[in-house]
């Protein structure tokens, strides 16, 4: 799946801040500049929020409701300040932002995530918005590969989920 790079950026900021377990400011900074966030700073309180938020982006991923899947994205967009603009900065072609460099790192980061949800929604009915099928992980992903059928989170969790079966077949033939 092919989304633009900035509402891919917006979908995948969205999954890593579902799947993030360190609120600190320091580490979080860290995983916002990763997504190619601006002015990452921010104090314990924004930190706080940015948890917050994550806490209202998890409940998009792996949704089985397309029409459940885009309330929940719609109430994301209806609490950002985001007010979608075309921009050509830095001698690039035409590309749509969500959000204003001037804002605060947490409005940004609001703004990215829900209108990369929205575009991942758009883009694909919203079943590339995951939640790994392997029992006892809630890992979430943006599913990017080309037919659209990924599971699971990462190859470790599809290995585990095949070996456990393997050996249930395995045990099911030897009537152990």
């Amino acid at each position: 799946m092919h989304f633009n790079t900035y509402g891919g950026n917006g979908a995948a900021l969205s999954a890593a801040l579902v799947n993030a377990t360190d609120f600190r400011p320091e580490p979080l900074a860290g995983l916002l500049t990763e997504h190619e966030m601006l002015r990452t700073a921010m104090t314990p309180a924004q930190a706080g929020e940015m948890e917050a938020w994550a806490l209202r982006l998890d409940p998009v991923f792996g949704e089985p409701e397309v029409a459940k899947q885009i309330t929940l994205v719609n109430d994301l967009l209806e609490i950002t300040a985001a007010r979608p603009f075309v921009s050509t900065h830095d001698g690039l072609t035409p590309h749509l932002h969500f959000s204003s460099t001037e804002g605060d790192i947490v409005a940004r980061a609001k703004d990215t995530t829900a209108g990369g949800l929205a575009m991942a929604i758009c883009f694909s009915d919203g079943r590339r918005l995951g939640r790994c099928d392997r029992e006892g992980c809630r890992t979430v992903y943006v599913d990017t590969s080309r037919n659209g059928r990924r599971r699971f989170c990462s190859l470790s969790c599809a290995n585990r989920v095949n070996v456990a079966a393997h050996r249930t077949r395995q045990k099911g033939l030897t009537g152990t």
